[in-house]
């Protein structure tokens, strides 16, 4: 989600007492390369502080740490440093479902309605979605509702109270079961069916049958009160200080603080050692093959093969050895964690980490756990990375040209053209791999200039034909990662008539500024991530990846297995007072057509209007390079950002309320309805 600023400071270790499980390895050389690798994340990849813990046969044998908890005080991060655990909290919604399963209140496959009665959509296939289907991503679901979730020091449910309610308007992008594509919505729905049935909120639950069983002190929620200083401080480029809390509450699928050393005691219960807690029916259940379902890529060496909440049931590089590992990451605004266990042996490694992203804590993972299983003799050797040679070309068959054409993915479209046995390509696996021109070399394939990424066209058992990439990156001085990855979908082009083309022509390349999202929300540090640019594709009838339908509305078509069909939507686009507006995913965006300038005067003020929705203004030559001071009630909060999207300012992340104004920039204020800012503009 973002760039932390570089933090380069000496690691902090922390010493501990060496259990019989470790002495059977030689601990030296597994501690000496998990400080030296955390060390050099700190030092080089925009990380302020990581922890790390690893459980033997039950016994906790190596917990450290590098950076700190706080930059400020540079005081050292200890095994008791709360960190989010994003995505890694599905497993935690996942194992309390399998637990009702094993109590016989829920059949996971039976339908989802069967327990959450008031679960409708506009699309009659979502009466077939199930509990496993939310587990293994496979129920069709568009994706993630993510307004009003990731919040400074402000755990409002809201966005799991209106899922169900903006659920009922919209339509599924699959049949259910069909294929899987990653779904934070189908975990939020879990969390919904665990109260449900329980009749405990989620908290509760897990405070109840996981935290009090496993002596869990440092796994909590958003909702739960506990010492937030525990949380490790995070930290954003251009503001000073430590920012507030972040509370993702998004809770079943993203939303548990926790420590390292809690996390892979709750890798027990995973990997079906705890029956007390999970039977090692359901544990066995969870690491199940389900990705093998559904339309899928025919590679087996992978990095994301899903099983019921597992990102990967056989990851890579471990199955090289003959080693079944498990893996989940999680990511949220702030923090990044990775959970890998090897259930036949008993082992597990967690790592937690705040600032940089979630590639640095799952490459550590990977790299200590495999020094660890040969300190320990279960590998004898760990094999050297891939290497690979410059393609050498080769005539290409003429029916390959029958793949050039319209190609989408959520949120743009690209017209492929295949000539003379070259493809161009625009950035793919996640922005690892920069555009580039690919050759073919042979067998259907296509080659990168240094043959590490394989692109080819594959029809897999959905009938839908997609441009797959079979490709080796490397982040330096951490590692390599391989990912077979289905990165675009083959469509067809929408001719529009005249008229629904003059109205789409009109909306090409504008912005349109967000209006519900609350203003203690981190998505305002990102503009990018509120503003909606809305990029028209006028000859092929699309717009921001979606279909044209009519003058105001256009739909998602894109259905890619994996990941990259994931957080799709739709775009309906209405009139208030001949102001145009935009609604995704419920909620509402407006065009900035409708933005007027910031009063040029030296005082004014600005209300909330009775809807509580947010209040843009545009920053022009006149009020451009003058000091903004503004008198904010303690609801509101405003940010300015420069012409390229920029945050300058937030006020609830920075509590500064000064700041010279952008030219070409913007401002938002929010806060509750009738809540009243004054401003007040002077020259520098």
């Amino acid at each position: 989600m973002k760039r932390m600023v570089s933090a380069l400071m000496t690691a902090t270790l922390i010493a501990i007492p060496i259990t019989p499980a470790f002495a059977l390895t030689n601990h030296d050389t597994v501690k000496e390369k998990a400080q030296e690798l955390a060390s050099k994340i700190v030092s080089d990849y925009d990380v302020s502080g990581l922890q790390y813990a690893i459980m033997d046969h039950g016994s906790i044998v190596l917990s450290d740490s590098a950076g700190v908890y706080d930059k400020a005080t540079k005081s050292p991060i200890t095994k008791d440093t709360m960190f989010g655990i994003g995505s890694v909290s599905k497993t935690y919604v996942s194992a309390a479902t399998m637990m009702l399963a094993d109590a016989n209140k829920i059949d996971i496959d039976k339908p989802l309605t069967t327990y959450i009665k008031d679960f409708k959509m506009a699309d009659e296939r979502y009466k077939k979605i199930t509990p496993r289907m939310l587990m293994n991503h496979s129920s069709g679901l568009y994706g993630s509702h993510y307004p009003n979730s990731f919040l400074f020091n402000d755990n409002d449910t809201r966005n799991k109270d209106e899922l169900l309610v903006k659920l009922q308007s919209e339509k599924l992008k699959s049949n259910p079961g069909e294929s899987s594509v990653y779904c934070n919505d189908g975990f939020q729905l879990l969390e919904i069916l665990i109260e449900r049935v329980s009749g405990l909120s989620y908290s509760e639950f897990l405070e109840t049958y996981f935290s009090k069983p496993l002596h869990l002190t440092s796994t909590k929620t958003p909702r739960d009160s506990f010492d937030r200083d525990r949380l490790i401080k995070t930290y954003f480029p251009g503001i000073d200080q430590a920012l507030p809390v972040e509370n993702a509450n998004l809770i079943g699928s993203g939303g548990l603080y926790s420590t390292a050393e809690e996390v892979v005691k709750f890798a027990e219960v995973l990997i079906g050692n705890r029956t007390d807690i999970l039977s090692e029916k359901s544990a066995k259940a969870m690491q199940s093959h389900e990705y093998r379902k559904g339309a899928w890529v025919t590679e087996e060496t992978n990095t994301i093969n899903y099983g019921l909440s597992w990102d990967a049931v056989r990851l890579a590089p471990f199955s090289d050895y003959g080693i079944t590992a498990l893996f989940k990451g999680g990511d949220t605004f702030m923090y990044h964690a990775a959970l890998t266990t090897l259930p036949e042996h008993d082992i597990s490694i967690a790592v937690l980490s705040s600032g940089g992203n979630g590639v640095y804590t799952s490459t550590f993972a990977s790299n200590i756990l495999l020094e660890y299983t040969r300190a320990k003799g279960i590998i004898k050797e760990i094999l050297p990375e891939k290497t690979f040679e410059a393609p050498v070309k080769v005539d290409m068959p003429s029916d390959l040209l029958a793949y050039s054409g319209l190609y989408g993915t959520v949120g743009n479209t690209v017209n492929l053209e295949i000539k003379n046995g070259e493809i161009d390509l625009p950035t793919l696996a996640f922005g690892s791999l920069p555009p580039q021109k690919y050759v073919y070399t042979g067998n259907g394939q296509f080659k990168n200039n240094d043959g590490s990424a394989t692109i080819s066209f594959e029809q897999p058992k959905n009938g839908k034909t997609y441009l797959k990439l079979d490709a080796y990156t490397n982040t330096p001085g951490l590692g390599q990662t391989v990912l077979v990855n289905y990165e675009y979908q083959k469509l067809d082009s929408n001719p529009l008539n005249q008229s629904t083309k003059t109205v789409w022509e009109h909306r090409n390349g504008k912005n349109y500024y967000p209006l519900d999202e609350k203003i203690t929300s981190m998505r305002y540090l990102l503009k990018a991530l509120e503003v909606k640019n809305i990029s028209v594709d006028i000859n092929h009838g699309y717009a921001s990846g979606t279909k044209i339908v009519d003058m105001n509305k256009a739909v998602n078509v894109v259905d890619i297995p994996i990941t990259n069909g994931r957080d799709a939507f739709d775009l309906n686009f209405y009139n208030v007072d001949g102001t145009e507006h935009l609604m995704i995913d419920g909620q509402s965006y407006i065009s900035e057509d409708a933005i007027q300038p910031i009063y040029e005067g030296n005082s004014s003020i600005c209300i909330i209007p009775s809807t509580g929705r947010a209040v843009w203004y545009k920053i022009n030559e006149k009020s451009a390079n003058r000091v903004m001071t503004v008198e904010t009630p303690a609801s509101g909060g405003f940010a300015v950002y420069d012409a390229k999207g920029m945050a300058v300012n937030f006020s609830k992340a920075s509590n500064n309320h000064s700041v010279v104004l952008p030219e070409g920039g913007m401002i938002v204020f929010g806060g509750n309805k009738g809540d009243v800012f004054k401003i007040n503009l002077k020259n520098k």
